[in-house]
């Protein structure tokens, strides 16, 4: 379960925050600027956690590595849950947007997955992060925008459009926790997915029983031999977004017929 969720702190002072508002502003007004922008904040938020993990990032090792005082930073930021807020829509305003070289919805939808599936891979601790209060920011604003397009054209009603959408980044993002536990568990080991099988295949082999197992043991070694492992992060998303692309198909298609 992810232990932090976006939107968790005051709202009003989260969007002022997000869209360079003082907390009373009325859009369209600006307030006098600050030392230290909300960028140069994020950034070193940003940078702190893909180093470290996202629990790293604290409003007083953030204030630490801008070289001010904790009670400084928060006259810039109101408290962790607006930071959280504030990396997430950073990173989803300069991720990647990537142009699919052939046309259809299909090609753009694997385009969009594409995209998630490398912001998680630059930024690992977003996948953990609960996110069904989004941060209606600028950054997020222009990544929904663009990953809508992707599905335009299709034929499907708004509601199961946006539906589409959630379930390819649900996919997407379950692919990116995966991935994330299969380096953790390297890391911890200090050994490959292929080597740690190995290494423990004999002790496998006395307690797996063929007989009692047939189609497990057939299949698991199959897979095994293939992948060089019990679990291949590549095959397993280039899999799955075969499935949910197939997926999408049947519905537009659904809509499609008369």
């Amino acid at each position: 379960m992810a232990s932090d969720r976006s939107s968790a702190g005051d709202p009003a002072r989260t969007l002022a925050l997000l869209w360079g508002l003082s907390a009373e502003e009325k859009p369209g007004r600006r307030g006098p600027r600050q030392a230290k922008s909300p960028a140069e904040i994020a950034a070193a938020a940003i940078a702190l956690a893909d180093a470290e993990g996202v629990d790293a990032v604290t409003m007083r090792r953030v204030a630490q590595e801008l070289g001010v005082s904790a009670m400084a930073l928060y006259t810039y930021v109101p408290g962790k849950a607006e930071l959280l807020d504030l990396m997430l829509d950073t990173v989803y305003a300069t991720m990647r947007r990537a142009d699919p070289a052939e046309d259809g919805w299909r090609a753009r939808v694997a385009a969009v997955a594409g995209d998630n599936r490398a912001l998680h891979r630059a930024h690992p601790w977003v996948a953990g992060i609960a996110t069904s209060r989004p941060p209606l920011g600028p950054g997020l604003m222009a990544k929904y925008e663009y990953e809508l397009r992707a599905l335009e054209g299709t034929g499907l009603p708004d509601v199961e459009l946006d539906a589409a959408l959630t379930h390819l980044l649900g996919f997407v993002q379950t692919c990116a926790r995966m991935a994330a536990d299969e380096r953790g568990a390297e890391q911890d080991s200090r050994m490959s997915d292929e080597q740690w099988w190995s290494a423990n295949a004999e002790l496998l082999a006395r307690v797996v029983d063929p007989e009692r197992f047939p189609v497990a043991t057939r299949v698991g070694a199959a897979a095994g031999e293939a992948h060089g492992g019990a679990y291949s992060p590549d095959h397993a998303y280039a899999f799955g977004l075969a499935r949910v692309l197939d997926g999408l198909a049947a519905l537009v298609e659904a809509h499609r017929a008369p």
